[in-house]
């Protein structure tokens, strides 16, 4: 019998000695019946479970470039809208007035929450918004005015105020003081008298006894909170669970913290039981854009108070 041999280059061996110990190691794996790696934890259970605290940087560092003067411009714009974008507003307003210290503050819906917000779904129109998209509903909300076309000087210079604001906040967690905080209903049911003692004795100052506000020099100081020169039906502060909110967080000016919550929900409904600008979205009939856009018991558009129905003027 011949003998037959195999010349290996050493190339070749190499190859041989990686396959066998490749082999042996599978065998080993195979024979160890070792468990597989446990499944990676989901992404959200790798979030903060407790809001984490931001600051905003603070207002002299806006960078002295090209830049900065946009984020400049949508600070100008923010804190004196009536002057910067007047052609989009129609009632007395500034953007400052719900969101305090030039949109800054925590709790009272900061620019730098909201930055970090979107995209996202909102129920009131029924689809994920853009940023931008949500700024537009401001002015169309809020200011009772209409809305910037996406791309105009004004929005895109709020825009850039926001981001710059957001600078350093972590995107798509939980934000200590991001919008509203929420107050838990009280005891008894919010009550337009209790409120309106709670208006005089707490808000009157500021606001008026007519709940018109206060002007100087032709310049909103302290904005109406009801009338035909405040937000209209549409804006989210007509909600008596948002406004309790912003109430108890913020009011009296430099004060918040101090009504109880029974007060901030009283005096919530009697600030959203007076007339205002109609809902854009109106469709003819009260009762129809009340079943449509504030099926809310925390909504008062469209119920009777004092034997008039709110929306119906």
């Amino acid at each position: 019998m011949k003998t037959i041999s195999f010349q290996f280059t050493g190339a070749a061996m190499l190859v041989i000695t990686a396959l066998t110990a490749h082999s042996a190691g599978m065998a080993g794996s195979t024979l160890a019946k070792a468990e597989p790696p446990a499944p990676a934890a989901p992404a959200e259970s790798l979030r903060p479970t407790k809001p984490v605290p931001f600051t905003p940087p603070p207002a002299d560092s806006i960078p002295d470039d090209d830049f900065g003067k946009i984020v400049k411009k949508g600070e100008q714009i923010f804190v004196n809208t009536q002057q910067n974008a007047r052609q989009f507003v129609g009632n007395s307003l500034n953007c400052v007035n719900c969101h305090i210290d030039a949109g800054r503050k925590a709790n009272a819906s900061p620019l730098w929450g909201a930055w970090i917000s979107y995209p996202a779904y909102r129920s009131k129109n029924r689809h994920v918004n853009t940023y931008a998209e949500r700024l537009q509903g401001c002015f169309r909300f809020s200011m009772n005015g209409k809305a910037p076309p996406l791309g105009d000087p004004v929005l895109v210079a709020l825009e850039t105020y926001s981001y710059w604001l957001a600078t350093g906040a972590p995107v798509r967690e939980k934000v200590e003081g991001r919008g509203y905080p929420t107050v838990p209903k009280p005891a008894l049911p919010a009550d337009y008298a209790r409120g309106g003692k709670v208006y005089a004795q707490s808000c009157a100052l500021c606001h008026g006894a007519n709940g018109q506000g206060q002007t100087s020099g032709g310049k909103t100081v302290f904005p109406p909170l009801w009338g035909a020169k405040s937000f209209n039906w549409g804006a989210g502060m007509h909600d008596i669970k948002n406004a309790a909110g912003f109430i108890k967080a913020n009011m009296p000016l430099g004060l918040g913290g101090t009504l109880t919550d029974q007060e901030a929900w009283d005096v919530a409904a009697f600030m959203d039981s007076h007339e205002r600008p109609q809902d854009p979205r109106f469709k003819g009939a009260v009762a129809e854009t009340r079943k449509q856009y504030h099926d809310s018991p925390t909504s008062m558009y469209g119920k009777t108070v004092n034997g008039h129905v709110l929306g119906g003027k």
